[in-house]
């Protein structure tokens, strides 16, 4: 089949591309195509080596000097090799870039074989003091060449700014405990000790890129919180591996108990003085797959939902997960007693310590959750919260003991009311709990298992909705008050172009201490988005910028400013922000305004073709416009809306809404029939109590009208407001558009020109940048900044919701089709153009 030539175009990028890379990382890329080609010439991609094999590469306290290389050669078996290539294709190149290829590749050396030492050393003095668990890895063999990968990126880091630094470490570090800890395979050992080998060896492999410093509230809280979640996911780990014998294995049973067979169980239990102690433990797991499956996990997602409250500083999450940590500590110390005491081994250090060290855990988190309360200050309305939890644990306790009672044959043996009331308890408990309660009967038909199973799974997953509702409401002050007060600073201090839309609905209101400035913003998912520069005095500009971050930081939010110009660019640049043009403001000067020349020429035509047409453009106070105006400016807004099929941007895009707005000022172009051709809206611009210029925002035309409405309204505005006495006008912000400076552009700006590209066949920025080119405007870079830049995923998906908060689910769809369709068409056309 014949290659066109967009496809051909399309693979030689591609393969230029993978050139670049093999250049610029060429260990990396040599390493990952050794690993797979090794994996794939002897089949070892899904299982690992075969055991014949493995008996000769794999490493082991008692193999050969030659296992310290070809260790490095294999995995273990297929998420071994996705991880360890998830891992390298990371790492290695921001490696390879910080200390040079060959220095990344004697980093991962020395990583592997150092790590293997170390660990087979471990193994081998856990085993002489009889530890079962290191014991029983002395005679173990494994191929783990992720032990050099993460010492590669643990020494990586101390070339890391702080923030990262403190991620990555913490993610790896807790990753690679995980594993060895709960699922406690001889890899597992081996790759935590070529982790801690790598971060010595980044001490000696070159300067730090950053100072250490303390940790800032929200990175506090999302250091507690990933903690938190590796308490939680750990257990879970140790269940999805087999034959986990990891000193804190059996800590799964705590957090996350499996389901027993129920025909197992009686099987198990042969003795006869155990067979009806046994019966009950099997209709205890008798429990449907799915509420079993539910139930057995309720503890891990408890503390993944009180693990997100964290990291959004909520007291009640610390509340929460103090309370919960103390239980567990409280139930593991029960259970190492009774272990103990049954095993008679209080004599015996090693086992001691193998039941003790897991109680170690909940208490430890407990320490650092007391150590960093003041980081969890935000209280959140939690009224909800309790409304839905004791509300829902009423009504199905009393949906569960009234209708087990109307429908008490379905039991065996059938239950009295206080039956019911008394197993009550049971059925919130998960299925491993239920052993420390009696069983008292069990269910038979529909009704009665649906009520025995799902009780306790509906009332959990409530509780749970209700918590992360919760973690993700904040309360904000009086906002009546607070835009008022942002009104008064608008119009006494002025700003951008974008001033006057920091009053809009929707927005809440940040001000300084003495409050003479006031930050503007709209909370989305996390992210604080603010609308423009702070409204005050230039001098109190920076010093807001820094106060509302730490107000944030206190809120559990990531402040990110949202079309700010150069010069407050240039301030939060000098304190560590990044930041990325988002729009381009196109100002008309208007004191040598004339339409004069052959650069004006649309604009001239546009005003005569008016003039022949009996069009006039007439201003008006929109709440204050005959209906007549309005309902016709109304249609045609709706026309506009309908004919896109997605609803009206917001944010920084003014609608209908906006138009009543104080101040606003319409712009309509009339024929002699009244019927309108077009609208426009302005906003004033102030400086020093006056309204220095007009900022343009609603442009809407009728679709079957005059079609050079636009200039002729603009034009007709400019000439009026000029003889007003403004000083410009403001097309305002063309968003995903930007003038050509010259300038290499980096990654995120690459990101967002491509993304303007493909939603213009949809939303046309780039077509309306070019025709606000008509009015020879002067050109004025907007830019988005942020603190952290691991938090762009969450600002690009708050940015998104913020403009368009109404997207429904079919809409986005339809948005989809039309961004695929009208990019296919652009490509099919650059095809033709080539080909032409």
């Amino acid at each position: 089949m014949a290659v066109g030539p967009g496809r051909r175009a399309a693979l030689a990028r591609g393969a230029h591309r993978l050139g670049r890379l093999i250049r610029r990382a060429p260990f990396t890329a040599g390493l990952v195509a050794l690993l797979w080609g090794v994996g794939a010439v002897t089949g070892s991609l899904l299982s690992g080596p075969p055991d014949e094999l493995l008996g000769s590469v794999g490493f082991g306290t008692s193999s050969g000097p030659w296992t310290l290389v070809t260790s490095a050669l294999w995995c273990m078996n297929a998420l071994g090799y996705l991880a360890t290539t998830a891992l390298l294709v990371v790492f290695g190149p921001l490696a390879e870039r910080e200390f040079g290829s060959l220095r990344a590749a004697l980093v991962f050396t020395a990583s592997h074989v150092l790590g293997c030492l170390a660990g087979a050393v471990v193994v081998t003095a856990g085993a002489a003091t009889e530890w079962e668990w290191l014991t029983y890895l002395d005679g173990d063999v494994a191929t783990v060449p992720s032990a050099g990968v993460v010492g590669l990126a643990l020494a990586l880091s101390h070339r890391l700014p702080a923030h990262w630094r403190r991620r990555v470490r913490l993610l790896l570090v807790i990753g690679l405990l995980v594993l060895a800890l709960y699922s406690g395979y001889l890899e597992d050992v081996l790759r935590l000790a070529g982790g801690v080998i790598g971060l010595l060896l980044g001490v000696v492999a070159g300067r730090r890129k950053a100072a250490p410093s303390a940790p800032s509230h929200e990175e506090t809280r999302v250091l507690v919180a990933l903690l938190l979640t590796a308490t939680a996911l750990g257990p879970v780990v140790a269940l999805l591996s087999p034959y986990a014998n990891g000193p804190l294995a059996w800590f799964a049973d705590v957090l996350a108990v499996p389901q027993p067979d129920a025909d197992a169980v009686v099987a198990y239990c042969a003795e006869p003085d155990l067979v009806e102690l046994c019966r009950t433990a099997a209709v205890q797991a008798s429990y449907g797959r799915f509420p079993s499956m539910v139930m057995s996990v309720l503890p891990v997602l408890v503390l993944l939902a009180l693990a997100e409250g964290l990291r959004r500083g909520r007291r009640f999450a610390w509340w929460g997960a103090v309370l919960v940590n103390l239980a567990m500590a409280g139930l593991l110390g029960w259970y190492v007693v009774e272990m103990v005491d049954f095993a008679g081994g209080w004599a015996t250090p090693g086992l001691v310590v193998a039941y003790g060290v897991p109680f170690l855990l909940p208490v430890a988190m407990v320490v650092v959750l007391l150590l960093t309360r003041g980081h969890f200050p935000v209280v959140t309305p939690v009224r909800r919260f309790w409304a839905l939890t004791v509300g829902g644990l009423l009504a199905l306790s009393g949906l569960y003991v009234g209708g087990g009672y109307l429908v008490r044959d379905q039991f065996t043996p059938a239950p009295g009311f206080a039956d019911l009331l008394a197993d009550l308890p049971a059925r919130f408990l998960p299925p491993g709990y239920l052993g420390l309660l009696p069983m008292r009967f069990s269910a038979d038909d529909l009704v009665a298992t649906v009520l025995f199973e799902y009780t306790g799974v509906v009332f959990w997953l409530v509780v749970l909705g209700a918590m992360l509702q919760a973690a993700w409401r904040a309360r904000h002050t009086d906002e009546v008050t607070a835009a008022a007060r942002a009104r008064e600073l608008v119009r006494r201090h002025g700003g951008t172009s974008l001033s006057y839309m920091t009053t809009w609905s929707g927005n809440h209101h940040w001000f300084t201490r003495d409050g003479r400035a006031v930050i503007a913003y709209r909370v989305v998912a996390t992210i604080a988005l603010t609308v423009g520069d702070p409204i005050g005095p230039p001098d109190t500009r920076r010093e807001a910028v820094l106060g509302f971050a730490e107000f944030c930081g206190r809120q559990g939010w990531t402040p990110c400013l949202y079309s700010i110009g150069e010069e407050l660019r240039d301030a939060v640049d000098a304190h560590g922000w990044s930041t990325v043009q988002v729009a381009e403001d196109t100002v008309i000067p208007l004191a040598d305004l004339a339409f004069t020349g052959k650069k004006w020429q649309d604009v001239r035509t546009a005003l005569n073709k008016a003039a022949k047409a009996g069009v006039t453009a007439e201003w008006w106070s929109y709440p204050d416009a005959p209906h007549a105006i309005t309902d016709q400016v109304r249609a045609i807004s709706e026309e506009w809306v309908a004919d896109k099929g997605l609803p009206e941007m917001g944010f920084t895009l003014g609608g209908l809404e906006e138009l009543s707005g104080e101040g606003v000022r319409c712009l309509v172009a009339v024929d002699a029939d009244r019927t309108v051709h077009g609208v426009t809206s302005w906003l004033p611009v102030y400086r020093d109590g006056e309204v220095a210029g007009w900022t343009l925002d609603f442009m809407r035309r009728r679709s079957d009208g005059f079609r050079g409405s636009m200039e002729f309204l603009i034009a007709s505005a400019a000439t009026t407001l000029k003889a007003e006495g403004a000083l410009f006008l403001s097309l305002s912000g063309a968003p995903l558009a930007r003038l050509d400076r010259g300038e290499r552009p980096c990654g995120l700006q690459r990101v967002l020109d491509f993304t303007g590209r493909v939603l213009e066949p949809v939303y046309g920025f780039r077509s309306l940048f070019a025709f606000k080119a008509k009015f020879q405007p002067v050109y004025h870079p907007m830019f988005m900044a942020y603190p952290d830049s691991a938090a762009l995923p969450r600002i690009a998906n708050a940015v998104s919701r913020a403009y368009l908060p109404d997207l429904s689910a079919r809409q986005g769809l339809r948005l989809a089709g039309k961004v695929i369709i009208g990019w296919e068409g652009k490509r099919d056309r650059t095809a033709v153009d080539h080909r032409g």
